[in-house]
């Protein structure tokens, strides 16, 4: 729980909360000064909220709760003999969410929210949304899964990739208000919206990116997946009427394959972009260079020129995400827009080269999903003449089915192709690379001649390094920002771009960082 010196009566929260419940006990009297889910960080006065989890159920740590000081409980079963009140709810993570906003004065009415979903591109289009409400002279917030950004404090959200918990989504939202910004960029994941870590977040326009494979072991299908990120544009019509206005759009990719679906969905306002000429808005004269890509943008019959620092066509659709956005949607001239986009030099992790002089091109990149990865390899063609080097792996106790699909790409994309440990969390890594090496050798590659083996992250960059030659692209994909490798339940400080500089810096015989240890070491 993240500190605050407000404070709301329990009846206040209880009155705001538009779900159903049931509460034993009396609220009279009851002064909340926050609101936890760990039972560890409960301090005095505080509402602990029993969130059931996949390996933990919340209900166990009420009595801890009630001892560090819990003024109140939140939990979905029967429970007698509290001495504090209790609140039974059916959703503990949706009425957490909404007794949070609650408790923040509803930030999001305040304030002018934009939500960015899909499975790749969303922290890249979210950023770019950023710098051109920031260049627009719009005062302006961003919340992803790299960092929050209020006014010139920038906060790093966690290690891992994910929407922040519901408590932490509103109080940044409040210190923005509180700030006097009047919009927000919230980079919106399909766990946050599945687990209402955004619920009464009170979004005014909802991007897309795309829907591609992604977080089935979570989900279970496609369909559930997609029915996850849904909910961004079906919350379109449960946003509050705002003294600044709603503009109540949704801003869709005609080139993805969840186009349609979304399309029907949507009732309201919307606006389609696309690289095939099929949207709204279309890109067109697209030229790709080393450190970016050049083209026009066609909309309402206007030729819009950009240029975007990030190089790949995948990255002219988050522009014009990002376009639609703003200029449709927040009505801003098209050609600030264009600088605006300009005007970003680059996202963490995505793309990002490394140069400390050596002869061959260096790049990091997120692409941690089939899709990704395989618009990541496509981009780094058109950046070398020379041949492709692809290091990756597949994360443990996700999606499998992803691990074989990688594996695949990376055969028929790459020239060489180097697998190893991305987070295998308590899984066995040798049974991760067995699978995707199976899937290697059915699409054609060659144990030790097109693909290798090689466990420990850091020695697998080094391949990588030792076997580029002049005129070679080397690419670490699936960390991109992250600072850290889950083996087993620990968390092992980790940095992609620490790790290239120091096997650059080996090869080069320069001073360079020191090579990250994991376990595999």
């Amino acid at each position: 729980m993240m500190s605050n010196p407000r404070q709301k009566s329990l009846q206040q929260l209880l009155d705001d909360l538009p779900v159903a419940y049931t509460l034993t006990g009396n609220s009279v009297g009851i002064t909340i000064s926050g609101i936890a889910f760990d039972s560890r960080k409960i301090s005095q006065g505080n509402l602990f909220v029993a969130v059931t989890g996949e390996t933990s159920d919340g209900h166990v740590y009420i009595p801890a709760a009630v001892a560090n000081g819990a003024a109140a409980v939140v939990g979905t079963q029967p429970m007698d003999g509290l001495s504090v009140p209790y609140v039974q709810v059916s959703d503990a993570r949706e009425a957490m969410a909404w007794m949070a906003a609650a408790f923040f004065d509803h930030p999001g009415r305040s304030l002018t929210v934009i939500g960015v979903t899909g499975t790749d591109g969303k922290t890249t289009t979210s950023n770019l949304i950023h710098r051109i409400l920031v260049h627009a002279g719009i005062k302006s917030g961003l919340i992803s899964t790299v960092n929050a950004i209020i006014g010139d404090e920038v906060i790093d959200t966690g290690f891992h990739v994910t929407t922040p918990e519901a408590i932490e989504v509103q109080e940044f939202l409040s210190r923005m208000a509180a700030a006097g910004l009047t919009h927000v960029v919230l980079e919106t994941t399909s766990h946050g919206l599945a687990q209402h870590r955004v619920t009464g977040s009170e979004y005014d326009i909802a991007v897309v990116t795309n829907i591609t494979h992604e977080h089935l072991d979570y989900h279970r299908t496609y369909e559930g997946y997609r029915e996850a990120k849904s909910r961004l544009f079906l919350s379109l019509d449960d946003t509050k009427e705002k003294p600044t206005g709603n503009p109540h759009l949704a801003v869709l990719n005609a080139d993805d394959q969840a186009y349609t679906f979304l399309d029907q969905l949507v009732k309201g306002e919307k606006v389609s972009y696309s690289l095939q000429g099929a949207g709204d808005l279309n890109a067109s004269e697209i030229v790709n260079k080393p450190h970016g890509v050049d083209f026009n943008i066609r909309y309402a019959g206007k030729i819009i020129p950009v240029h975007c620092n990030l190089p790949g066509d995948f990255n002219v659709s988050n522009c014009l995400a990002a376009f639609a956005a703003t200029v449709c949607g927040l009505k801003i001239d098209p050609f600030i827009a264009a600088e605006g986009i300009a005007s970003l030099p680059g996202v963490e992790g995505r793309m990002e080269w490394i140069d400390l002089g050596q002869t061959f091109t260096a790049v990091v990149d997120f692409a941690h999903t089939p899709n990704a990865l395989e618009r990541a390899l496509e981009t780094a063609r058109k950046m070398t003449k020379g041949r492709v080097i692809a290091v990756f792996g597949s994360a443990g106790l996700r999606d499998r089915q992803k691990r074989r699909m990688m594996a695949e790409t990376s055969i028929k994309m790459a020239d060489l192709t180097i697998l190893t440990a991305e987070d295998p969390r308590t899984e066995s890594l040798d049974d991760i690379l067995a699978e995707m090496a199976d899937a290697a050798v059915k699409a054609g590659g060659k144990e030790g001649k097109t693909f290798f083996r090689v466990p420990d992250r850091g020695e697998a960059i080094r391949l990588g390094v030792k076997l580029a030659q002049p005129g070679d692209l080397v690419m670490p994909c699936g960390k991109g920002h992250e600072q850290s490798m889950c083996f087993g339940t620990v968390e092992y400080p980790w940095d992609d771009r620490t790790a290239l500089k120091a096997a650059l810096a080996e090869l080069l015989k320069i001073a360079g960082p020191a090579m990250p240890k994991l376990p595999t070491a």
